[in-house]
């Protein structure tokens, strides 16, 4: 039995999955053409994308695990060092504040 295209009713033999592009080309419209296209850049995305998953779940655990572990210890120091700058800043400005407060009351006693 024989398969129906949708498009153009005509008969379809069932080894038409695997066309050459010439009659592929005769058989579709340029949209048809231009979508089976992206369909199979598509494929070939998902197909790199599952080579990386399996990559990456090949690597044992603990590694993974090592490897975080480092990247915290980097985070926290960053984290610390940001935090002591914001302080000294704060510190600097109150030391600022509190030098033009002394100087205008210096001014008014004299």
């Amino acid at each position: 039995m024989a398969n129906i295209d949708v498009h153009d009713a005509h008969p379809v033999a069932p080894s038409s999955s695997v066309l050459s592009s010439e009659v592929m080309a005769h058989l579709l419209s340029p949209v048809e053409q231009d979508l089976l296209k992206e369909y199979r850049q598509l494929l070939s995305n998902l197909n790199t994308l599952s080579a990386e998953l399996a990559k990456l779940a090949s690597v044992p655990t603990p590694e993974i695990l090592d490897t975080l572990r480092v990247l915290e210890r980097k985070t926290a120091i960053v984290f610390t060092l940001l935090k002591a700058s914001v302080y000294s800043i704060f510190l600097q400005q109150q030391l600022h504040d509190d030098d033009g407060a002394l100087m205008t009351a210096e001014g008014e006693v004299q």
